[in-house]
């Protein structure tokens, strides 16, 4: 019997590539939609693993939705997959169009679009900080004398993703600045900035994400995940750890608020990954929601700790078969990215742990030579290792002992961000 083939929208990243060898594993014929530029960047093992791909253009979402459906039934596809937060919106439609297990095609914008999130929440009454959409300045005079706002606020961009200029300000002086930063930021597959900002009450309390699974409307819950953050204006992810035990009535207003938020988003048939913040008085606010497998590691951190194939999962539901979602084990597991204490040109990177008992996965990312950044996104990490074992506190001791054995050396770039005496320090973030 052939085996359906499976359509991954974007296969580029560590979490796209494990999909990839975990399907092609399995039998299926994997295609990969992609970009001509994109394309270039996919290493030899990967194009060796793909079947075919065909090149289009995701600026022109219609476009591409007609051209990646003619292909998947040339190509007997019958299950569209993606980890990438900025295509959930088209695979939507795409399994729509084709007829297999997909989410809500109406709905799918909120979980993208963050100013459609926000309006999404409202309106469903998912606990969220208060939002307003700002598009020129008028407007942002406005909400920050709103008193629902007030300080300190978030600004972010509405199309943004991966932390990418997400401030938080203490004041008015701040605020030109940040809604300018934010207007610059462009998504992945937009030619420019979004004039559009969004201005957020500050959520106090403990950041933890939820991830999960959904199947025909019904959504497991497999960990709760705590959040390594930066401080200052930019709160920058630097690293996971899972599971975290809540107390219970924590936990069910954790789940409780997550669960609506899923549905708030069309979340029908694919994984999901919930930013929350608990406040001292045990709270829960939902930040955002992405409908996609966590980046990050964390896919990899839930396979090591609690036992859970997340990749067979996906293929699963994608493909309308009951996944395996009940954990095998009960381990610990964490991730701590490796980041630049300042800006300028990376020389050296040394200490990286190395591949072994109780670290499965170390990567590097940054080039020497190559200009870094103090980290004001995820994508300005430099690399990245994962801990795993029996204990929590024993794996966040090792983590930490780990981080801090390796060394970076930074000099001033004269036409690159930040001019800065030369330094060595170790990899703890800022």
């Amino acid at each position: 019997m052939t085996l359906p083939g499976v359509l991954l929208l974007d296969a580029a990243g560590p979490e796209a590539g494990a999909l990839v060898t975990a399907v092609a594993a399995r039998g299926h014929q994997v295609h990969a939609a992609t970009t001509a530029v994109a394309y270039e960047g996919y290493g030899p093992e990967l194009k060796d693993l793909l079947t075919g791909h065909i090149v289009t253009d995701f600026t022109r979402p219609d476009r591409a939705l007609d051209e990646l459906a003619a292909y998947a039934r040339r190509c007997g596809v019958g299950a569209v997959l993606t980890v990438n937060e900025y295509l959930t919106e088209l695979a939507a439609h795409l399994c729509a169009e084709l007829g297999v297990p997909g989410n809500d095609q109406g709905r799918a914008r909120a979980a993208r679009d963050k100013a459609f999130m926000a309006e999404a929440f409202a309106a469903a009454g998912v606990s969220a900080p208060y939002t307003v959409l700002v598009r020129d300045e008028e407007g942002l005079r406005a909400v920050l004398a709103d008193p629902r706002v007030g300080f300190p606020c978030v600004i972010k961009p509405a199309d943004g993703a991966g932390s990418a200029d997400v401030r938080v300000v203490s004041g008015p002086a701040g605020a030109a600045a940040a809604v300018d930063a934010a207007r610059a930021v462009a998504g992945r597959y937009a030619s420019g900035g979004d004039p559009r900002v969004l201005v957020q009450a500050y959520a106090a309390g403990t950041e933890y994400s939820v991830e999960s699974f959904t199947q025909g409307g019904t959504t497991t819950h497999l960990a709760v995940t705590r959040k390594h953050v930066t401080g200052g204006a930019n709160r920058v992810e630097t690293g996971h750890s899972l599971p975290v035990h809540l107390p219970p009535a924590v936990k069910a207003a954790v789940y409780r608020e997550t669960e609506a938020a899923i549905r708030a988003a069309g979340i029908q048939h694919s994984a999901s990954h919930t930013e929350v913040m608990v406040g001292r008085d045990g709270r829960c606010a939902v930040i955002e929601i992405g409908a996609r497998l966590a980046a990050g590691q964390i896919g990899l951190l839930i396979q090591h700790a609690l036992g859970v194939d997340v990749w067979a999962a996906l293929l699963d539901i994608a493909l309308g078969r009951p996944a395996a979602l009940t954990p095998t084990a009960r381990g610990y597991a964490t991730v701590r990215f490796v980041t630049s204490p300042r800006a300028g040109r990376l020389t050296s990177l040394s200490g990286l742990p190395t591949v072994g008992a109780g670290v499965p996965f170390v990567r590097r990312r940054a080039a020497i030579g190559g200009l870094v950044h103090e980290p004001a996104a995820n994508g300005h990490r430099l690399g990245s290792f994962v801990v795993t074992g029996p204990d929590a506190a024993e794996v966040e001791e090792r983590a930490d002992a780990l981080l801090r054995q390796i060394r970076i050396h930074v000099e001033p770039h004269p036409n690159g961000p930040g001019q800065v005496s030369p330094a060595s320090t170790s990899a703890i973030a800022p």
